[in-house]
């Protein structure tokens, strides 16, 4: 069942805190709060722009660095410090005439539990909360932050054969 649900997903979304970050925050005496992404994550979002893939990021989190990061990987529905997590969704798949069933949501705590609700793959990394990980279909071997984003991407273009590049550049992960 998995398998046949990884063959028809052509959308990724993303919450930031805790999926694409360890969820740890520097205060920083600006009262800017500091993320650090993972090149691994960057290097496997940006290569599934380049085969034809959607991806979103919603987050409760905001910040210019976090919106430069994604920017900088291709990503160009990226929606920051959002409360309704729901609404953008149906936003980004009405817009983008993308079936739900085609959408492989990945989310670590309470406010992605009404979307990983209406999407055909909800997955989370290994340290999501308890009812997270209840309703995932796919609980990723490794943590947020920590390359649980490059697990799906890569399982997914793996099944469909798209996972190879044949001219990567060093500079796609990082940008």
């Amino acid at each position: 069942m998995f398998l046949q649900k990884i063959k028809k997903i052509t959308a990724f979304v993303f919450d930031v805190d805790g999926v694409l970050t360890t969820g740890d925050v520097l205060a920083a005496e600006s009262g800017e709060l500091l993320r650090t992404f993972n090149i691994k994550d960057g290097y496997a979002m940006q290569l599934a722009i380049k085969k034809g893939y959607q991806i979103c990021i919603i987050s409760g989190g905001q910040g210019q660095a976090m919106q430069q990061r994604f920017e900088r990987l291709g990503i160009t529905d990226i929606f920051l410090g959002v409360g309704d997590k729901v609404a953008v969704y149906h936003d980004f798949v009405s817009r983008h005439q993308i079936d739900h069933t085609a959408v492989l949501y990945m989310g670590d705590d309470m406010p992605d539990l009404k979307v990983m609700q209406l999407v055909g793959l909800p997955v989370c990394p290994a340290d999501a909360v308890p009812e997270i990980r209840a309703v995932a279909e796919y609980i990723s071997p490794f943590e947020g932050g920590k390359t649980a984003v490059r697990d799906v991407i890569e399982k997914v273009l793996k099944v469909q054969g798209k996972w190879y590049d044949p001219n990567p550049l060093a500079v796609d992960s990082g940008k």
